[in-house]
């Protein structure tokens, strides 16, 4: 059971008291103040006030005796060793010492034949895992089982209790490397909070079958939110973890994941299920599978399954943005081969699209390619001429558009001329097209051919100069890139998955603005782009970077998506970017798209961080783009004092009118344990929210209890860190 692993680190101490114990076995001949003794662990050296044989076959040491062994130390105010009996005794501030620990106890008593001994009243401690505790006595029953007696544990610092592990009978079985403990409860700031009257635990880092720490929390759609995960470790390379989980309003959701990984495979599989689902009135359930195996050296085949009973399943059973906005869910399969200059993949690829039933748009479901075939090749000849062939054959289905199948095929040559201060690389293609469609009246073949010519070139010019003390480098990275593709009319040819790519400064310096198959532009167009970066030259660090870059139009484009006519202006918008480490703590990132004819912002984001030092972090963030998104956001984490941490997320959408997501936390470091609490607003539909309260207990050494805000803070908040891992200065 995994929730007290702290019970792991007492094997080392019972461990080091019965090796300590072996080399107490003294020679018969020893002599005055430094005898060395050949012991079962090797030879130990012994110093003390006083060594004497009281007996025939006993020999007693006193005043500050002190035994060295093979790394460890051992310390008391007198010893006595029976040959014939085999047994050692110590009494009198008896002190163990080793480099991951040190002991001390009162009294120790040892038989050296069967290892069966004990040592009363025990206080331990690692010094380098900050552990510590004291216990009644450790009984050793032989030389690989143990027991200790009303024993603690705890990470604190000395004088410091704030929490501790209370354990009734513990034994150690090193033969199997389990604990067994019995009456365990946990107390923290002097009230217990768990308790469990049997566990048994490993005594290593090995993978072990029991209980992980539970999670509970609240939402508002959910009501209390208790989940108990069981691990249960099959085999050293697959295991399972089954997650019972308790919904107060909704009912007990029983979950399992499978993962595997095989020489040449591996996967992860998931399955969950709601009975009866007290709010929805139904049952609900999910599926996610993964798996993916090699074939051969160059082959490889996998499958990607997902699907939910429902389309409201993680909106209400998530609490993280990036699940519940999740729309289309992906179920495919795969074989791919790869090979020094030629590469091919067949795929069956469909989707479970999810609905908001509070939006009055219905969300478009994608095609199906049932199958996908492609088949893609590259040959550089020795002049530098580089041959690249892209081809595919697709059957696409979908149960209200149009249906068919696509084949295409673009080969390309391309001569790349580059030196130290530049680059030109003219490249020609020819993009072929095939369409064999399904109608209910006839049969629909259409066919689609056009040559594509380009020329990137670009040149670099540098300059040294110094600002504020320091040495800097400026580049100046003018680039040209011109494209030529001849029009041709693909009003007939349906749209199976193609859209307009976003403009960017990365598809500026494309061929084709549209991706996918289904559509390629007419082009007879110059994209001009300068860069200029601000290089520190002592670190190396890119202090700034300013980009700006438009495209113009020789002719105007004809080629367009249905509902969405071609640009007929002469020239894109205007492109502008300003990012950098400007400083060691700020950090900016800027784009802006600019409409040159009608004077107006296209598109404009804005994004600055402030990271003095871990744990302090501001994050600022606005997006605009016209006429469908107005966003601010802004996050944080900054301690309000020395142990306490304020965390909060601000994501408003000023075109909707709403929150998007709304997040305030508070955490506490108490130096060997955290609390944090977090209470989440998140939009889950068009117009509804969901309101969801964590808050978890952070034991260091020991695990964490309680919900587990700590995904959704690092998702939230940029630069989120728990408080624990932030050094403190005392």
């Amino acid at each position: 059971m995994s929730i007290l692993p702290g019970f792991a680190l007492v094997v080392l101490l019972l461990t080091a008291a019965s090796a300590a114990a072996n080399g107490l076995a003294l020679k018969k001949d020893v002599e005055l103040a430094g005898s060395a003794a050949a012991g079962k662990a090797g030879p130990l050296f012994v110093t003390a006030d006083r060594i004497e044989s009281t007996a025939a076959n006993v020999i007693e040491a006193s005043g500050q005796v002190e035994a060295r062994q093979a790394g460890q130390n051992f310390f008391a105010n007198w010893l006595r060793y029976d040959t014939t009996l085999s047994r050692v005794e110590a009494r009198g501030q008896v002190r163990l010492e080793q480099a991951a620990l040190q002991v001390a106890g009162d009294t120790f008593k040892f038989n050296l034949d069967d290892y069966s001994g004990e040592l009363t009243q025990p206080v331990y401690r690692f010094p380098s895992q900050q552990g510590r505790g004291n216990a009644d006595r450790i009984e050793f029953i032989d030389e690989n089982h143990f027991k200790l007696q009303d024993a603690t544990y705890t990470t604190c610092s000395a004088d410091n209790d704030d929490w501790f592990l209370k354990v009734s009978d513990l034994d150690i079985d090193r033969t199997r490397s389990v604990g067994t403990a019995r009456h365990a409860s946990l107390r923290f700031l002097g009230v217990p909070i768990l308790y469990t009257p049997w566990v048994d635990f490993p005594l290593s880092d090995a993978r072990k079958t029991g209980m992980l720490a539970p999670t509970f929390g609240t939402t508002e759609r959910s009501g209390l939110d208790i989940l108990v995960p069981y691990y249960l470790n099959l085999a050293p390379n697959y295991d399972a973890t089954l997650y019972p989980r308790l919904l107060s309003k909704r009912g007990v959701q029983l979950g399992g994941e499978f993962r595997y990984l095989l020489a040449g495979a591996h996967g992860e599989n998931r399955l969950e299920y709601l009975p009866n689902d007290s709010v929805a009135e139904r049952t609900r359930w999910s599926v996610a599978l993964k798996n993916e195996t090699a074939l051969n050296a160059n082959t490889q085949a996998g499958m990607v399954f997902n699907r939910v009973s429902d389309d409201d399943y993680f909106r209400d059973l998530s609490n993280l943005i990036s699940i519940t906005s999740l729309t289309h869910l992906n179920r495919e399969a795969w074989l791919t081969t790869q090979h020094a200059n030629w590469h091919a993949e067949l795929r069956a690829q469909s989707y479970q699209t999810l609905q908001d039933s509070t939006s009055t748009l219905p969300i478009l479901e994608p095609y199906a390619r049932l199958p996908q075939a492609r088949l893609g090749m590259t040959k550089t000849f020795g002049n530098g001429l580089e041959f690249k062939l892209d081809s595919e054959a697709t059957r696409f289905a979908h149960p209200t558009q149009t249906e068919g199948t696509r084949a295409l095929a673009y080969p390309t040559l391309r001569l790349p001329l580059t030196n130290s201060f530049g680059f030109f690389t003219p490249q020609i293609g020819w993009h072929s097209s095939y369409y064999d469609l399904d109608d209910s009246v006839d049969k629909q073949r259409i066919s689609r051919n056009l040559p594509i010519l380009s020329l990137d070139s670009g040149v670099t010019f540098d300059r040294p100069f110094r600002f504020a003390g320091h040495d800097f480098e400026q580049t100046l990275e003018p680039r040209a890139y011109y494209v030529y593709a001849p029009y041709r009319n693909q009003d007939a040819i349906p749209v199976f998955d193609t859209a307009l790519l976003d403009f960017s400064y990365a598809q500026m310096f494309t061929e084709n603005q549209f991706i996918g198959g289904d559509r390629v532009n007419d082009a007879n167009q110059l994209t001009l782009a300068v860069t200029s970066r601000f290089i520190e030259a002592e670190s190396g660090l890119e202090r700034l970077q300013v980009t700006l870059g438009q495209r113009y139009y020789f002719s105007t484009q004809q080629v367009g998506l249905p509902g969405v006519p071609p640009r007929t202006s002469s020239a894109t918008d205007l492109l502008a970017a300003v990012s950098g480490q400007i400083t060691r703590d700020w950090r900016i990132d800027t784009a802006w798209q600019f409409d040159t004819q009608n004077g107006t912002t296209i598109r404009q984001n804005l994004g600055a961080s402030y990271r003095p030092g871990p744990g302090r972090t501001l994050n600022f963030g606005y997006r605009f783009i016209d006429q469908a998104t107005e966003q601010i956001d802004l996050s944080a984490q900054w301690p309000l004092t020395r142990r306490w941490y304020g965390m909060f997320r601000y994501n408003y959408s000023f075109q909707d009118d709403k929150l998007v997501e709304g997040l305030a936390g508070l955490e506490y470091n108490g130096g060997c344990w955290a609390v944090r609490g977090v209470f989440q607003r998140l939009a889950t539909k068009e117009d509804q929210s969901t309101d969801a309260f964590f808050i978890q207990l952070e034991l260091s050494g020991m695990g964490r209890l309680g919900a587990n805000p700590l995904d959704v803070l690092k998702q939230s908040v940029p630069g989120y860190r728990p408080s624990n891992e932030i050094l403190q200065t005392p």
